[in-house]
């Protein structure tokens, strides 16, 4: 595969503001399950994400918009409810109504904002008379209270309300948000609405201002401020029941202090961070101060606590993460025993999540990639770093026109390539300069959408004629006029009119079809329809009238319905149209997979049929009007998409879908039919034949424990894929796999061991299963080469490991958009390859960085990687990371035919674009550390 390594596409990741998990402790695998993590970005968008036992898949984005800022996320569960069996007598157990999640955002505005997670924006907003809000907290159900003053009559008071009250549903009833302006303001989500309540306080002095706030007790809630205090008012009637001071700042510091993070232990003990670098523990009874720990240099700006109240983490400016925990005795004093710098920037915002399975603690900041961290494991488990570019790639290409399309927050950017790989390299005798990469690539527009909301999807026709944006507003559309086809000249843009159903809702998704005649858009709350694209009599480029279709309904039971997170889980994510354009499928978050067929009006009588090979007679017969203008019109009334009966029939995938993919090969013959490819969260790949409604020979001949070590592995998930007849592509955001679907896979374990199974210090190597959800084991006497801080007693005696680092791997010296390495070194292991993988093939023996590991990696791909014949079944590659996307270019693939034809020979060649978005492009805000800090 011939690949153009390109890092000029613009993709500026957001930083991170606020982190919230929806059930932070789980206590049954019903929780568990519906557990979700909502990351806040200074853009305004909110990802959600799915723990998934350690696998973190980031399910869906809300967009935001313009001058929007998502600042404090909470999640409000209601209270479980249990339905009543139809007969009681019958022994049966009754089932559980998960409650209801729903997610409240704040954004430095007078404003509180409820998302509608299963239609992907915002859902309601009210406002009070007060200043801009600072912090926000849910009030916890009255089963919750427990800890600090007033907890009895508070749990009294809580118990009678809850027997006036037909049922739990309105145990939480009511937020919390502290203001700029020092006021306390309640708002009220009972009944499923959200409305201001009233001003619980509203301080005299304007310039106290409530940064931080926590519940202690359903009734007690305790705001960190600006004035070197924090204050627990009790919500009943707003008094003030005690001023904790800080006292002042050191000399040379200013006159007051600013309590930027506050937490309540169990117990109900608080704690609190502050810009002195001090975490404080209060007691929770007499609110009095039992501890002041020096936890870091500089300000403490997020604060996270274990569910038993055992272990508080603490995060600030100085980048650092700080573990404390209870020393031995009976005295109960804290103390530090771990910290270490996991990010580049300040560490600004904390979640933790425990759960039978997981432990972690997830931390965000301006370097914009979460971090999960072990909780329990902490000091004896590997962190890991969730990518900060998003699952779907914000990447398209129209292949036939050489463009690249790359969009984000509200600009579509359109590139050139203007010579292909060989003619660039062949005009060059191979020594390709900047220059030359410089000169061949050319920006060709830059489309600033109008409006507030942030780009959803967009979508370029192979032709590059036309283009579909999609907002959480709008549908909208335009026509890319090329001045001059044979030379890369501006780009005029022209809109189309969208019919008003599409324009005015906004979308989800957006996929124009290969042939450029059709256009999908998902809508809010997943309705899909499909919009022919067709020329007027003056030749301008419109859209007919939307024909939507129905999925086919799926047995799903009531109490998750009804409560959880309701239908979220059947969010369509994924689309995907044949190479011939006649077959349409799509997929959602529980697994189910869609398929539909175009088929004209002379077949509908026939019924439900299976044949490729009649639809794709109907399509020859109908594109051949496709041409002449006057024609449209009856090529819509005799082309309709129908539900493909085969597609009951399809299984319902082991997990959620990530990739979802059409082959290149169209069906030629009466018994041939279509290849749809899936791949999930858990490394499940599976070929499909549609029509069929089964799986393919490959995907039962060659389960998930055939594939090899080295992938099913790999932490990261996958993101796309391209294909070459019957090779398919896979990349993700640190990988590049291949994998031949024309040849079986070796036995489990045949070929020797692989990297999961070498022997280290003595011991093999710990499953993920058997991890917290972070990352691996650490080995034994082995610390990673970074500044690790130890606390080994109450005499502060500390202990500094510092190692030496190796040094970076260099990842290429490319900066720009080509690579081709030719490595002469790997010719004689090539064994019949065709020449197109040498640009990436040379880089897996020439690795100067990799040490062991990428000695083990190589002997992995050497033993594993070969049939008797000598082509490859699989291969892969960490060369190119972080990868936003890698998109076709030219004619993409091959037929059937074709694909049979060089079945035992060469492959077509297959070009591509892979763009890399290195971190130290990533534009940091200032920070206000030291350049001198170890």
């Amino acid at each position: 595969m011939d690949i153009h390594r390109c890092r000029f596409v613009p993709f500026p990741p957001s930083p991170i503001n606020a982190l919230a998990f929806s059930h932070p402790h789980t206590r049954t695998n019903l929780q568990s399950n519906l557990c979700r993590l909502a990351v806040g970005r200074a853009n305004g968008d909110i990802e959600i994400w799915n723990p998934l036992n350690g696998a973190w898949h980031q399910e869906s984005v809300m967009r935001g918009g313009q001058d929007r800022s998502i600042d404090g996320l909470v999640w409000v569960v209601e209270p479980d409810e249990e339905m009543p069996t139809a007969n009681p007598d019958s022994g049966h157990e009754k089932s559980v109504i998960p409650g209801r999640s729903r997610l409240f955002s704040i954004g430095y505005t007078s404003a509180v904002t409820e998302w509608d997670l299963e239609k992907g924006r915002p859902l309601r907003t009210a406002s009070g008379q007060h200043g801009d809000i600072w912090c926000l907290a849910a009030q916890p159900p009255a089963s919750a209270a427990a800890g600090g003053k007033g907890n009895k009559a508070g749990a009294a008071a809580s118990a009678q309300q809850q027997q006036l009250q037909q049922g739990p549903a309105d145990a939480v009833t009511r937020l919390v948000a502290g203001t700029i302006d020092g006021a306390l303001a309640i708002y009220t989500i009972a009944d499923s609405e959200l409305r201001f309540q009233r001003l619980l306080i509203k301080s005299p002095a304007r310039k106290t201002q409530m940064v931080s706030i926590a519940f202690q007790s359903r009734d007690v809630v305790v705001v960190g401020c600006s004035d070197s205090t924090l204050r627990a008012y009790d919500m009943r009637n707003g008094n003030l029941l005690r001023k904790m001071s800080l006292g002042s700042d050191l000399a040379g510091g200013s006159k007051e202090i600013i309590v930027w993070s506050v937490k309540c232990l169990p117990n109900g003990d608080i704690v609190s961070g502050d810009s002195t670098g001090h975490v404080t523990i209060w007691d929770g009874k007499t609110y009095t101060q039992m501890q002041r720990i020096q936890s870091h240099r500089q300000d403490v700006l997020s604060l996270s606590a274990s569910a038993d109240g055992s272990a508080i983490l603490s995060g600030g400016m100085d980048r650092r993460t700080v573990l404390h925990k209870r020393m031995p005795g009976p005295v109960g004093r804290w103390g530090k025993v771990w910290s270490r710098k996991y990010h580049d920037h300040d560490v600004k915002t904390m979640a933790s999540f425990e759960s039978s399975k997981m432990s972690v603690v997830v931390s965000g900041g301006p370097d914009a990639s979460p971090i999960v961290l072990p909780l329990k494991e902490l000091g004896r488990e590997n962190h890991r770093t969730l990518p900060n570019l998003p699952q779907q790639p914000p990447l398209q290409s129209a292949a036939k026109a050489r463009l690249i399309m790359g969009w984000w927050n509200q600009e579509v950017h359109i590139w050139k390539l203007r010579q292909p790989f060989d003619g660039l390299y062949n005009n060059t005798n191979g020594n390709v300069t900047s220059e030359d990469l410089d000169k061949n690539r050319k920006l060709l527009k830059t489309i600033l959408i109008k409006g507030e909301s942030n780009i959803a999807s967009a979508s370029i026709s192979p032709d590059g004629d036309v283009l579909a944006v999609a907002t959480s507003t709008d549908v909208k559309a335009f026509y890319l006029e090329h001045n001059n086809p044979s030379k890369p000249s501006d780009i005029k843009v022209a809109p189309i009119q969208v019919p008003p159903s599409l324009a005015a809702v906004g979308a989800r998704l957006v996929q124009i079809s290969p042939d450029g005649a059709w256009l999908v858009v998902v809508q809010a709350g997943n309705k899909i329809s499909l919009v022919r694209l067709g020329r007027d009599d003056s030749g301008a480029r419109t859209l007919s009238r939307p024909q939507p279709i129905t999925r086919m309904k799926r047995k799903t039971p009531k109490n998750l319905i009804v409560g959880g997170l309701g239908t979220y889980d059947r969010t369509i994510v994924h689309v995907s149209f044949a190479p011939d354009s006649r077959m349409l499928a799509v997929a959602d978050l529980a697994g189910y997979i869609d398929t539909w067929v175009l088929r004209g009006a002379e077949s509908e009588g026939e019924g439900d049929r299976d044949d490729a090979s009649s639809a794709a007679s109907e399509e020859s017969s109908s594109d051949s009007d496709d041409d002449d203008d006057d024609d449209d019109g009856a090529d819509e009334a005799r082309e309709k998409w129908h539900h493909t009966p085969a597609s009951t029939l399809l299984p319902k995938l082991p997990a959620p879908p990530v990739v979802l993919s059409f082959s290149n090969d169209i069906p030629s013959g009466d018994s041939s039919d279509y290849t749809l490819l899936a791949i999930t969260t858990s490394w499940h790949i599976l070929a499909f034949h549609p029509l069929e409604g089964a799986l393919t020979p490959w995907s039962r001949r060659n389960p998930v424990a055939r594939l090899p070590t080295t992938i099913r592995d790999t932490r990261d998930l996958a993101k796309g894929v391209i294909w070459q007849g019957p090779r398919v592509w896979v990349h993700g955001v640190s990988f590049l796999f291949m994998l031949d679907l024309s040849q079986d896979l070796s036995e489990p374990n045949a070929g020797g061991a692989s990297s999961s199974a070498v022997v280290q210090a003595g011991r093999k190597r710990k499953r993920r299963g058997a991890e917290s959800g972070a990352g691996n084991r650490m080995t034994i006497g082995a610390i990673a080469p970074q500044q690790v801080d130890r606390f080994t007693s109450d005499k502060k005696e500390w202990q500094l490991d510092i190692e030496n680092a190796a040094p970076p791997s260099s990842e290429g010296s490319d900066t720009d958009m080509v690579d081709r390495d030719d490595d002469d070194d790997d010719d004689d292991d090539d064994d019949g390859e065709s020449g197109e993988e040498s640009n990436v093939e040379g880089t897996q023996g020439g690795r100067s960085a990799g040490g062991e590991l990428a000695a083990m990696r190589n002997r992995d791909t050497r033993m594993d990687g070969r049939s008797g014949s000598g082509r490859k079944r699989w291969w892969y590659t960490y060369k190119y990371r972080p990868i936003l996307g890698v998109v076709p270019l030219g004619t993409p693939g091959a037929t059937s035919e074709d694909s049979k034809a060089n079945a035992g020979g060469d492959l077509l060649p297959v070009e591509a674009v892979l763009v890399e978005r290195p971190i130290w492009d990533v534009d940091l805000p200032e920070r206000y550390g030291t350049n001198d800090e170890r």
